[in-house]
């Protein structure tokens, strides 16, 4: 009798376990007829954290998932890849629109995020899982890949041999669940990885005539005017603030009690910051965020003035000072961004259209 109950439990578990596999090969199915009318791009570039950003505001760019692919190992887990023998590349494939943008273009966001001349890795990430590769989905993307990869290797910008690779495109395997948007989920973390790791300083330094509009994946380009324009442009005390590293006072400034929806964008370069979705009340009496909109818009620096050690944040354009980012906020980040009302211009739901932040609108509209 007994073994008869086991034999049958055993029956009942094989087919719920087909009816949970047929189920998910179905949602798969869904998602692909999901995205099947768009194409795909694959790039390595490093660290996969710092490749999705550039990509996720493109305009005509669906979907951007981190993930491995180019080695033999098939559904290979984060410390397998990591253990350089799988020889899997970190990567992000991209599913783009091709009638609202080419190819062409994702390839040059592409060179903007990495240094195509190292072939041991990216930065201070060594390893073949952290080299440099375009895997290519069709020969149209082989040849718009070596073009653009000569093209550079001519325009004169590097002094070595461009060593990325282009390779036919194998089976893509998405990371883990905390490996996606990994910006957005912890802004500061990220944001010191990218500093540290030497990365944005790079490539800062070697695009800096193209890397505000065109090589972090903006649409708009936003720059510093000179100090005789700031000061005629500023109030005095928006000209401490930014320029000199002042602080206003408490609960008489003027977002601290804003309850409107919209974002808030720097007061010199207009670059965007935050967003009323982030914005808390926090007892301070300065406008308090939990994350950054733009985390890339965002520099962290180290202040040890007022005889204390603080973490300063300012815009990554203009240079702004903007105020301090704390570790005593709520959930989910833990963070509080205490912002200066006089760094920050505010633009109201209704209004980004007009003031030239369109693809901010669908924040408010979900």
């Amino acid at each position: 009798m007994r073994n008869n109950i086991v034999i049958k439990s055993l029956i009942i578990i094989f087919f719920v376990t087909i009816l949970n596999l047929n189920g998910q090969k179905n949602q798969s199915d869904s998602d692909m007829k999901e995205y099947a009318k768009f194409e795909k791009a694959t790039f390595a570039g490093g660290c996969f954290w710092c490749m999705e950003p550039p990509y996720e505001d493109l305009e005509g760019v669906k979907k951007v998932t981190p993930g491995y692919t180019g080695g033999d190992v098939e559904n290979p887990t984060y410390r397998e890849v990591s253990s350089g023998k799988t020889g899997h590349y970190e990567a992000v494939q991209i599913i783009y629109d091709p009638k609202k943008i080419g190819y062409e273009e994702l390839l040059d966001v592409y060179w903007k995020q990495i240094n195509p001349t190292d072939a041991g890795g990216q930065f201070y990430d060594r390893g073949s899982q952290y080299k440099t590769a375009i895997f290519y989905h069709d020969e149209e993307q082989k040849m718009a890949a070596e073009k653009s990869k000569q093209d550079l290797a001519e325009s004169g910008r590097f002094d070595k041999p461009i060593v990325t690779e282009i390779l036919k495109a194998k089976p893509f395997y998405e990371a883990e669940e905390y490996h996606k948007d990994y910006y957005k989920k912890n802004p500061e973390r990220y944001n010191r990885y990218k500093k540290g790791s030497g990365r944005e300083g790079y490539l800062k330094g070697k695009w800096q005539d193209q890397f505000e509009s065109s090589g972090n994946g903006s649409k708009k380009k936003y720059t510093k005017p000179s100090q005789k324009e700031l000061k005629k442009k500023l109030t005095p005390l928006q000209y401490r603030v930014t320029q000199k590293d002042a602080t206003e006072r408490a609960f008489d400034n003027k977002y601290w009690d804003n309850k409107r929806e919209g974002i808030y964008v720097d007061i010199v370069s207009g670059e965007p910051l935050f967003s009323s979705l982030a914005k808390y009340e926090s007892g301070t009496g300065w406008p308090s965020f939990t994350k950054p909109l733009k985390p890339e818009n965002i520099v962290e620096k180290e202040d040890r003035s007022l005889f204390s050690v603080r973490t300063e944040v300012r815009s990554k354009n203009a240079d702004s000072h903007l105020g301090h980012v704390f570790e005593d906020g709520p959930e989910p980040t833990g963070l509080r961004y205490c912002i200066n009302s006089a760094a920050l211009r505010f633009i109201p739901k209704d209004s980004l259209k007009e003031k030239g932040y369109a693809e901010y609108q669908k924040l408010f509209e979900e």
